[in-house]
C-alpha cells in the first residue's frame, strides 16, 4: 500500500489495539464494582451512564468531529493558519457549552431521579455527573485535534490516564463508604488526569507546528469560522445524542418500570454487546479524516479504496464476534460479572444483532461526515431513536430487559440499511454484496459448530480456538478471504515479539488461498 492508502489500516490498527486494551480495563472496572457494590447500587450506577454520555456530547457540541474534519482538510491544503484558527475557536466555544451543560445537568438530576424513576438515591450520583462535564469536553476537543493529525497514539494515551485514574479511585471511594456516588466521582478524577495528559501531548506534538503563527484574525473572520464549525457540528452533535439514546433508551425505560438491579443486568449485557463496536469505532475514527482528504483532493479511486477497506475491516471481524457472543452469552456474563448477571443472557443474544447493525452504521455515518454530508445519518438516526422510543414504551413493561433489547435491535437495523444505501449512492462506490454474503456464511458455519461445544468456561476457551479455525477455513473454502484482509494480521503480528516469525509464517501460508 502507498502512504495514503495505508492511513485507514495504520490509524485503525493503533486505535483497535488500544481500544481492546482499554475495553479490558472497562470490564475490569465493571468486574470489580459488581463485586463491591450490591446489584441495586450497581443498577443505579448503570442509570447514570446514559447521562454521562449524553452530557459529554451536548457540552462539546460535536466540535471534536468538526476539528478532525477541518484540521485534516486544511492540513491537506497546507493552510497552517486556518488549522490553528479552527483549533483556537473551537476551544472558546467549548468553555461556554460545558458551563451550560453542567448547570442543566445539576438542575434536572432531582426531577429525573425522584419524579420519573422514583429512586431518590440516584439524585447525588446524577448531580456528580455535572462535575464531569468540563473535563470530559476539554479531553474531547484535544482528541479531535489528535484525530485530525492522525496522532492516534496520543488519543490512546489520554484514554489510558482517564481509565487508570477512574478504576483506582472508584475502588478507593467505594471501599471508604461513598458507594455509587464514589464510583461516579472517580470518573471526574479520571477525566482530570486525562485533561492534564492531553494538554501536555498537545504542547509536545501539535503546538510547535504553530510556533511562528502570530497573526491574529478579526472578529468578523472568527465568526465565519464559528459558523463553519457549527454548520458541521450541529448535525454531528444531534447524531451523537441520538446514538447515546439508541444505546440507552432501554436503560431509561427499565429504570422507570423495573427495580434497580434489572438496570444493572441490562447495562452489563449492553456493555458486552457493544464490545465488537471497538472495531467499528477504531476504523471510523480513521475513516472520517481519510474520506475527507480523498474527497477534498477529488481522488475517486482513493475514496473507493478507503470506503471498501473501512466496511470490510469491520464486517470481517465484527460479524463472527457477534455470532460467538450470542452462542456463549450466559458463560460470558457469568465469567465477567458473576452468576446473578447471567439473567441478562437473553437480552445479550438479542442485542448483538443490533450492535452489528450499529457497527456498520458507524462506518457509513463517519464516511458521510468525511464527505461533508452529515445530515442524512443524523436524520436516519433520529428517526431510528423515535422508532425505538415507541417500541420501548410498548414492550419494556411487557417483556422487561428482553423487550428493551428487541427495541434496540429493530431500530438499529433500520438506520443501518438506510444510511448504508445513502453512503454508497453519494460516494458513487458500489456495494460489495457478494463479499458480505461470504463473510456471513462463514460466520454462521462457525456459529453452528460452536453450538455443539458445552456452554461453560472450558467450552468458551475451546470455542475461541476452534471458532477461529472454522471461520478462517470457511472463508477460504468460500473464496471469501482477500489479500487486503491479511494486512491487519501482519500489523498485529509485528506487536507479538518472539511469536512474530511463527505468526507471519501462518499468515504467509494463508496468503496462498486469498483472492485479489
Amino acid at each position: 500500500m502507498t502512504d495514503n492508502e495505508s492511513k485507514i489500516a495504520k490509524g485503525s490498527f493503533v486505535l483497535l489495539l488500544g481500544s481492546f486494551i482499554f475495553r479490558i480495563g472497562g470490564f475490569l472496572y465493571r468486574f470489580i464494582l459488581t463485586r463491591i457494590l450490591s446489584a441495586a447500587d450497581y443498577g443505579i450506577l448503570g442509570l447514570t451512564l446514559p447521562f454521562q454520555n449524553f452530557l459529554n456530547i451536548t457540552a462539546s457540541g460535536g466540535l471534536p468531529s468538526a476539528i478532525a474534519k477541518y484540521v485534516a482538510e486544511y492540513s491537506a491544503l497546507k493552510d497552517e493558519e486556518m488549522e490553528n484558527q479552527v483549533i483556537r475557536t473551537s476551544f472558546k466555544l467549548t468553555i461556554i457549552m460545558s458551563v451550560i451543560g453542567a448547570t442543566l445537568m445539576f438542575l434536572i438530576a432531582e426531577p429525573i431521579a425522584v419524579g420519573w424513576w422514583a429512586k431518590p438515591n440516584a439524585v447525588l450520583p446524577l448531580r456528580i455527573v455535572a462535575i464531569i462535564t468540563p473535563f470530559s469536553t476539554i479531553v474531547g476537543l484535544y482528541r479531535g485535534v489528535f484525530q485530525g493529525y492522525y496522532k492516534m497514539t496520543d488519543i490512546l494515551i489520554t484514554k489510558a490516564f482517564e481509565q487508570i485514574g477512574m478504576i483506582i479511585f472508584a475502588v478507593i471511594f467505594v471501599l471508604i463508604g461513598w458507594r455509587v456516588a464514589g464510583a461516579v466521582f472517580a470518573t471526574v478524577v479520571g477525566f482530570i488526569f486525562a485533561s492534564l495528559s492531553a494538554v501536555w501531548l498537545y504542547k509536545r506534538d501539535v503546538e510547535p507546528k504553530f510556533k511562528n503563527q502570530s497573526k491574529k484574525i478579526l472578529k468578523s473572520q472568527e465568526w465565519i469560522i464559528i459558523k463553519m464549525l457549527l454548520k458541521f457540528s450541529i448535525p454531528v452533535v444531534i447524531t451523537g445524542l441520538a446514538e447515546v439514546l439508541l444505546y440507552d433508551v432501554g436503560t431509561l425505560f427499565i429504570g422507570a418500570n423495573l427495580p434497580s438491579k434489572f438496570a444493572g443486568y441490562y447495562t452489563n449485557a449492553s456493555a458486552v454487546a457493544r464490545l465488537p463496536l471497538i472495531v467499528s469505532m477504531s476504523v471510523a475514527t480513521s475513516a472520517l479524516p481519510a474520506a475527507s482528504e480523498a474527497f477534498t483532493l477529488k481522488n475517486q479511486d482513493l475514496l473507493s479504496t478507503y470506503i471498501h477497506q473501512s466496511y470490510r475491516y469491520v464486517i470481517i471481524i465484527v460479524l463472527p464476534l457477534c455470532v460467538a457472543t450470542a452462542v456463549f452469552a450466559g458463560p460470558i456474563l457469568g465469567l465477567l460479572f458473576g452468576a446473578e448477571y447471567t439473567l441478562g443472557a437473553s437480552s445479550l443474544q438479542i442485542l448483538v444483532i443490533g450492535m452489528f447493525s450499529f457497527a456498520v452504521y458507524t462506518i457509513a455515518s463517519s464516511i458521510s461526515q468525511g464527505l461533508g454530508k452529515p445530515v442524512f445519518p443524523m436524520v436516519s438516526l433520529v428517526f431510528g431513536v423515535f422508532l425505538q422510543l415507541i417500541i420501548s414504551f410498548i414492550v419494556v413493561p411487557l417483556w422487561g430487559i428482553e423487550g428493551a433489547a428487541l427495541a434496540t435491535t429493530l431500530s438499529t437495523s433500520f438506520i443501518m440499511i438506510s444510511c448504508l444505501l445513502y453512503t454508497f449512492r453519494v460516494s458513487k462506490v458500489p456495494l460489495a454484496i457478494k463479499d458480505f454474503i461470504k463473510i456471513l456464511a462463514a460466520s454462521l458455519i462457525m456459529g453452528i459448530v460452536c453450538l455443539v461445544i458445552p456452554p461453560n468456561f472450558l467450552g468458551l476457551i475451546a470455542a475461541l480456538f476452534i471458532g477461529i479455525i472454522v471461520y478462517v477455513g470457511s472463508l477460504i473454502f468460500l473464496k471469501g478471504l482477500k489479500k487486503d484482509d491479511l494486512k491487519l494480521a501482519y500489523k498485529i503480528a509485528d506487536k507479538t515479539g518472539p511469536l512474530r516469525p511463527k505468526i507471519n509464517n501462518i499468515i504467509a501460508k494463508l496468503s496462498k488461498y486469498t483472492q485479489d
